[in-house]
């Protein structure tokens, strides 16, 4: 067992026996330990700020792997052998396309980890004759409940989304139901059989909650608006990401300078939006630096004002900075998913995103009452080039020694391709200095990932939850919302944390 830092509050642990220590951390939970994510060869271990690195080391030397590794019940899946890449997997396997079938639904399979997807597993105990590479062109759209195989894994894609795998069928088991409990029917350590049928029922629809009575109108909405509270952290295991507040300094002023719960449920608008009230509310906006209109009328940011019914509200594109924030006492009511309301628009968890005729309620999520302050002061947003401030591994070592360099001593630009996944940069491609594929593990916003092209993408609330590219590092918590604010065409040049001037993979003395 070896131990990589990751970031200041996650490492990874580097295992063969990677069910055995999930199930191990699983039942014995270590003190401060939030999260885990098991994955191809490693767990990742998210902690508490408060928890010293060295201290969790230890303690991680003295833990024993379960030796029955099973964390879930046995599950028999329907599946229907139609699916559009059959016969091409019969044709690169030697097989005819019934053997396939007979090959793939005669194994016993076991959900290594999940990821990619809330309840995608990662099935292994796919025959080695099965075992292709991703198809080169990856599709745009794959249908839900596609049964697919790719690699060393068989899995069920749960809902529609792009994928490089080969479609071999399709089922219409439930593989994800936030109302059940758990909400996966995968999860690690499940045994998982594949039963041939020439026909499946249905697919139920799922009601969704219903919102409580409108108290704002979504009149106009720049590029992206959601929903957004503190996340909906403890389940990476299942594949869901934390998400929340992308800048949540901003957020969290916002719900402050109203007298909200700092967790409570409010706006994240790009470049702007207009609101029109259905009842009164007070409300402050925060955050990227716009021009706000109540009805005729100018308001500052960063101070509450009071807006009566039928007044609407405009918040101009942002000029400096890139997110604002707008907070109304009470918090946004919207049913919660997973005990959140935030918008993850890469797992499609929570509230649609926004749009005009939407409506959104107003709750109760009140800390007191509000502040009396007229203006926050607050660190303006900034135009200039921003330094970044990063630890660098968990994967470092897999680069040469001039991309390191290249890393800390060039200007990246921010592209207009980036979203709440991540932020996309452009600048000297950085090159590793190992071939071959990295087994996928866990990821951490703020960790500044490589792909083939060699140009960093940095990975923010939204971000996948299991990842295929070598991290060369993580950026501090302190800057992360600034890299939020990022806007595209902003220059960013990263600095090596004080704190940590080289990563290495370690082993805890004793193991």
């Amino acid at each position: 067992m070896k131990v990589r830092r990751c970031g200041e509050t996650a490492l990874l642990v580097e295992t063969e026996d990677v069910l055995g220590w999930y199930s191990a951390l699983t039942a014995r939970p270590l003190p401060g330990v939030v999260d885990l994510v098991p994955a191809a060869r490693t767990v990742l271990v998210r902690y508490e700020s408060t928890v010293d690195f060295e201290r969790l080391v230890a303690r991680l030397s003295e833990v024993t792997p379960a030796s029955a590794a099973v964390t879930g019940e046995s599950v028999a899946i329907p599946v229907q052998y139609d699916g559009e890449d059959l016969a091409e997997v019969a044709a690169a396997s030697g097989l005819s396309a019934d053997e396939v079938v007979s090959v793939h639904s005669g194994a016993e399979y076991t959900v290594a980890f999940t990821g990619f997807a809330p309840g995608f597993g990662y099935l292994t105990g796919l025959d080695e004759r099965l075992r292709l590479p991703r198809r080169e062109t990856p599709r745009t759209r794959v249908p839900a409940g596609a049964v697919a195989v790719a690699g060393e894994y068989t899995g069920v894609y749960p809902r529609p989304s792009p994928g490089g795998w080969h479609l071999l069928g399709h089922t219409t088991a439930p593989l994800w139901d936030p109302s059940r409990e758990p909400p996966a029917l995968l999860v690690p350590g499940t045994k998982v059989r594949f039963e041939p049928v020439s026909s499946l029922p249905s697919p139920q629809p799922r009601t969704p909650p219903a919102d409580a009575p409108g108290a704002i109108e979504i009149v106009h909405c720049g590029p992206l608006g959601t929903v957004q509270d503190a996340g909906r952290p403890g389940y990476a295991s299942l594949g869901v990401g934390h998400s929340g507040f992308a800048d949540p300094e901003s957020a969290t002023l916002a719900n402050r300078l109203v007298g909200n719960l700092p967790s409570a449920a409010c706006l994240e608008l790009s470049f702007g939006a207009t609101l029109r009230f259905l009842a009164q509310a007070r409300v402050v906006v925060t955050g990227a630096t716009c021009v706000l209109a109540r009805d005729s009328r100018a308001e500052a940011m960063n101070a509450p004002f009071d807006v009566t019914a039928g007044e609407t509200l405009t918040i101009g594109p942002a000029s400096v900075g890139l997110r604002t924030y707008v907070a109304v006492r009470g918090g946004l009511a919207v049913a919660p998913t997973l005990g959140s309301r935030s918008t993850d628009v890469l797992a499609g968890l929570g509230p649609d995103t926004l749009s005009p005729g939407m409506t959104l309620p107003v709750g109760d999520a009140v800390d007191g009452p509000p502040p009396a302050v007229e203006v926050a002061p607050v660190r303006s947003q900034s135009a200039e080039d921003l330094e970044i401030h990063v630890q660098p591994g968990p994967r470092d070592d897999w680069f040469t020694d001039d991309a390191l360099s290249q890393l800390f001593g060039s200007r990246y630009e921010v592209t207009a391709e980036s979203n709440r996944v991540g932020v996309r940069l452009s600048g000297p491609a950085l090159s590793r200095c190992r071939d071959g594929e990295l087994p996928s593990e866990g990821m951490v916003a703020g960790s500044v990932q490589i792909p083939p092209s060699g140009q960093p993408i940095v990975f923010l609330a939204d971000h996948p939850v299991t990842g295929g590219y070598p991290v060369i590092a993580v950026v501090c918590a302190a800057d992360l919302a600034r890299m939020a604010q990022a806007r595209p065409g902003q220059g960013v040049r990263f600095t090596r944390s004080g704190r940590q001037r080289r990563s290495a993979a370690r082993s805890p003395r004793g193991t």
